[in-house]
């Protein structure tokens, strides 16, 4: 029964549902005049997009529409403006309706509707003319925001199943209403197909619809109200049971049913926020010691001796000694804060100090995380947490490198100079420490420490090391898998941006999936589908290797706590410092296999990924096996969670959701454009180049991207060659080092062979677009692999063919030979015009050379003159020449640039004169900025200048 209404206190009565109503339908004149507006005015403008226009593509786009024409424009930002007053009333109203005493989450919706509606003014009143970047940032505030208001609203529906059912349709209707939207712009914005874009338009009209249809059901909930604000059913005084109440009592005992059916606390999520970026920190120093280690073999050109600090990681080996191992689990935070100066080894210039100091950073860190397992081993509900901010710390970290362009800004190899965060990285990781290192009571719990099955000390160990091993070697940055199972122009499987994403979000489901089932992720017929997945991954190229790569991520990110629960029934020196040992073991075993030449022993295990992979999923089986003997003991079964428990665990899931969200604005903001041009379209000239780059890490061990980034820049280079690029493997930290200079200056790029081809690896980055590309690896049957790129490039509407090559070291004279013929054959078979853009280890006019340069391959030397050439070489046929030069490195890598000019669609003229760059037209001129004494250490040097050909 309604409550008594006092005399008077009504003067005007407004049901509530009108204030639906009228958001509904000024929501829907906003987008639909302007569409009717704009076809009725502008159809043949607002369909044309950069590639396609009538009657390729024959829709026009939402963006299109309501963008930039006027009177279309004014249309939407009026009836826009007037929903403004209805869609803060809504949230008003939706809190009102859902708000209860001592309930928080009512609080977090409604902020999160406040917040999209001003998110949506951002993007109206901002046009991507006015601002591209805050039109962005506006817009994907406001997708991302959608999924929060979505699940609130569903959660806090009152019990109306009218109501819960339309919302059910309409919120899966959008999201799924995105994979299709998504894929369409992909195949317009990648593929450049056309129509692509028309098909796109459809779904993203239908967002709109869903999105505004979402918010029209709260028509039904509304009714109750009455405006001067009057409650007439009492549904406002927190007495109304919401779908969520219902389903708790019906999920009541079950682990996914109780997680989020506790109250808010902020001091909570703070506390697991800080717990998670401590295992940020800590994948940060494990990640950041390799690079290091790295940097002394490259520059020794051999084993250097300081490839012994990657052991430092096997630290746990010493709690072996009891009162070590006890001392350490009562000093945490002493332990978490003394690890911290791996994030200060930025401050010392010299590598080896450097290496030093993240080495010890390494071993503490390493025995703190186990210490902390080892500590709650009594304790299932905080073993738990712990664990979930050790893989969500992961996630973390290749978050930050999918931002970052696979750097992780806090490692030792950055600076503010080349993007280093380091100085907040510290500051945020000491008051995280402090907060999450509290101490506690890490006595009583589930754990008995005698009697009963615990299974094998050896094979629990043996399991942590493989599943270290397989997240380091592949999970550790979003890009990685990719790369494996990347194979060339045209794009036929995924690619890092927006992509990364997808492996992000496999990544968190697993580990989700992992903690609320851990019978079933630790289950052989888990284990099968991970080993599965890991087969695909390896043995197949685009989509449906990659399919395989999700279903590894899932897995070993699943079997993750699986793992570690029973590798702490053990002695942590056994379980934790074997696992260490193994993970060494592994680490040096996958980096033979392609550094074979270097090493002894290397032909042993020359170019077997395939051995790498089986033996990680082997131990990872033994790790599940010996998992399974302790589980099948009644003695060591986990007893249920307890409410606190789960409330803690929540708050780990909100983490890693917000972390997810985070993941798909950057895939959003980071979406290539393809909109490419070359630096001289109206001259028609092509600037290409050669550099060898010695995997982006500098002659004093810093990353090098932001300086090869303004070199390669003030050069103008359409087309570059990077030789010595792969970074994919843990001792360069699985970066792509061309991702930051494409990005930053406008390049497709094609990288390849994989690292899973055992190739130190060869890159192209073309502003032209890349039409079709094979990747080669030529025959090398004692020495290193030798890849090659072999591309055909749209440039200036003509299509011509670069070739970018590495051939193998000196010491091997016939793989080079065999190499040079292999080549050879290839560049003459070409119908087209094609530069080879080489590292080729020859003299001119000497051996190998004058194959290269020959009837057979019926190739030309850039300079024939030019007698001070070792490594790298420029190449042509059938396209005009018209300038050479060479351009020291500075401190960047151990070899200079060499590039050179041609003119796209003069033919080749029979006899070349060398001419003054006086006659040379401006816009065939190399840049002056590099002559004399040059700019930043960068100058033409050996003739000290430019050539130049009529």
């Amino acid at each position: 029964m309604a409550p008594r209404i006092k005399d008077g206190d009504a003067v005007v009565t407004i049901n509530g549902k009108w204030v639906s109503w009228s958001h509904t339908v000024f929501a829907y004149a906003a987008f639909f005049s302007a569409l009717i507006v704009g076809i009725a005015l502008h159809y043949h403008k607002i369909v044309q997009n950069e590639h396609y226009g009538y009657p390729d593509e024959w829709f026009p786009s939402v963006s299109a529409t309501i963008g930039d024409r006027y009177p279309e424009r004014s249309f939407f930002m009026v009836f826009i403006a007037i929903t403004s007053g209805p869609r803060f009333l809504l949230v008003f109203l939706w809190y009102i309706l859902s708000a209860r005493p001592n309930y928080t989450l009512p609080k977090i919706v409604a902020g999160v509707g406040v917040f999209r509606t001003l998110t949506c003014g951002g993007w109206t009143y901002v046009t991507s003319t006015d601002d591209h970047d805050w039109h962005d940032i506006f817009m994907i505030s406001y997708l991302v925001a959608t999924l929060p208001w979505t699940l609130g609203c569903l959660a806090l529906s009152p019990n109306n199943r009218r109501a819960v059912k339309y919302r059910k349709i309409l919120a899966s209707l959008f999201f799924g209403t995105l994979v299709p939207l998504i894929y369409y712009f992909i195949q317009h914005k990648v593929h450049k197909v056309p129509g692509a874009y028309t098909r796109y338009a459809f779904f993203e009209w239908s967002l709109v619809l869903f999105d505004v249809g979402f918010d029209a059901i709260t028509a039904l909930d509304f009714e109750g109200f009455e405006f001067v604000v009057r409650d007439v059913k009492g549904i406002s005084r927190g007495q109304l049971k919401t779908t969520a109440d219902s389903v708790l009592e019906k999920e009541k005992g079950k682990s996914v049913g109780n997680t989020f059916g506790e109250g808010f606390f902020w001091t909570e999520i703070i506390d697991a926020a800080a717990d998670v970026y401590n295992g940020f920190v800590f994948w940060t120093i494990v990640t950041g010691l390799p690079v290091l280690v790295w940097y002394f073999p490259l520059w020794h050109m051999g084993i250097s001796g300081y490839e012994v600090a990657i052991v430092c990681c096997c630290s746990p080996l010493f709690f072996a000694i009891p009162s070590l191992r006890y001392a350490a689990a009562k000093n945490l935070r002493a332990l978490h804060l003394i690890s911290l100066v791996g994030l200060l080894a930025y401050k010392f210039q010299d590598p080896a100090n450097r290496l030093f100091v993240t080495g010890f950073a390494l071993a503490t860190s390493c025995a703190a995380w186990t210490a902390s397992f080892f500590a709650e081993r009594a304790n299932s509900p905080r073993l738990e947490t712990r664990i979930m901010a050790w893989g969500i710390g992961l996630i973390m970290s290749v978050i930050v490198k999918f931002a970052c362009y696979t750097n992780n800004p806090l490692w030792p190899v950055m600076h503010a100079e080349n993007g280093g965060w380091n100085k907040i990285g510290l500051v945020v990781a000491i008051f995280a420490v402090l907060r999450s290192q509290r101490g506690s009571n890490t006595s009583g719990g589930d754990y008995l420490p005698s009697g009963g099955k615990k299974g094998s000390s050896i094979l629990a160990g043996i399991g942590f090391g493989g599943l270290m091993f397989a997240i380091v070697s592949l999970l550790t940055d979003s890009s990685t898998m990719i790369s494996w199972v990347w194979d060339g122009y045209p794009v036929r499987g995924p690619i890092a941006v927006p992509h990364g994403a997808a492996t992000i979000l496999a990544m968190g489901a697993g580990l989700v999936y992992g903690v609320f089932y851990p019978a079933v992720a630790g289950s052989w017929t888990a284990y099968g589908i991970g080993s599965l997945g890991a087969a695909l991954l390896t043995c197949y190229h685009h989509w449906t290797g990659y399919y395989g790569a999700l279903a590894f991520a899932f897995y070993v990110m699943a079997v993750s706590p699986v793992l570690i629960s029973s590798s702490v029934r053990h002695s942590p020196a056994t379980a934790f410092g074997v696992g260490f040992i193994f993970y060494v073991f592994m680490l040096l075993f996958h980096v033979w296999v392609v550094a074979y030449a270097f090493v002894p022993g290397g032909p042993l295990v020359r170019e077997h990924t395939d051995w790498v992979m089986i033996t990680t999923m082997i131990s990872i089986g033994a790790g599940v096996f010996s998992a399974a003997t302790s589980n099948s003991s009644t003695r060591f079964r986990k007893k249920p969670i307890g409410p606190n428990g789960k409330r803690q665990r929540s708050y780990y899931i909100y983490v890693l959701a917000a972390l997810q969200l985070l993941s798909i604005s950057v895939a959003y903001l980071r979406f290539p454009t393809n909109d490419y041009q070359p630096h001289h379209k109206e001259d028609k000239v092509l600037t290409a180049g050669i550099w060898t780059v010695h995997f982006g890490l500098d002659n004093n061990m810093w990353a090098a991207e932001r300086r090869m980034r303004d070199v390669l820049g003030e050069l103008e280079l359409d087309v570059i060659g990077f030789l010595e690029s792969d970074n994919q493997r843990i001792i360069m930290g699985n970066k792509d080092v061309t991702q930051y200079i494409a990005e930053d200056l406008g390049y497709y790029v094609d990288f390849g062979p994989g690292p899973n081809k055992h190739t130190w690896g060869s890159a192209l980055l073309s502003k032209f677009p890349i039409v079709n590309s094979t990747h080669h690896l030529l025959p090398s049957p004692v020495g290193e692999l030798a890849p090659a790129i072999h591309a055909t490039l749209d440039m200036y509407g003509e299509m011509i063919d670069v070739v970018v090559f590495h051939s193998g070291q000196e010491e091997d004279p016939e793989d080079r030979r065999l190499q040079t013929q292999y080549l050879s054959k290839l560049m003459g078979s070409s119908p087209r015009p094609l530069i080879l853009l080489s590292y080729l280890v020859t003299k001119p006019l000497e051996g190998n050379y004058n194959t290269y340069v020959s009837e057979l391959s019926g190739m030309k030397d850039i300079d024939s003159s030019d007698w001070d050439r070792w490594c790298e070489y420029i190449l042509y046929k059938n396209v005009h020449r018209t300038g050479y030069a060479r351009i020291s490195r500075d401190t960047i890598t151990d070899t200079e640039i060499q590039v050179g000019k041609f003119v796209i669609g003069e033919p080749e003229p029979e006899q070349e004169v060398r001419i003054p760059e006086e006659l040379v037209p401006p816009g065939r001129r190399f840049p002056a900025l590099f002559r004399g004494e040059g700019v930043r250490g960068h100058r033409y040097h050996v003739f000290d200048e430019p050539r130049y050909w009529q």
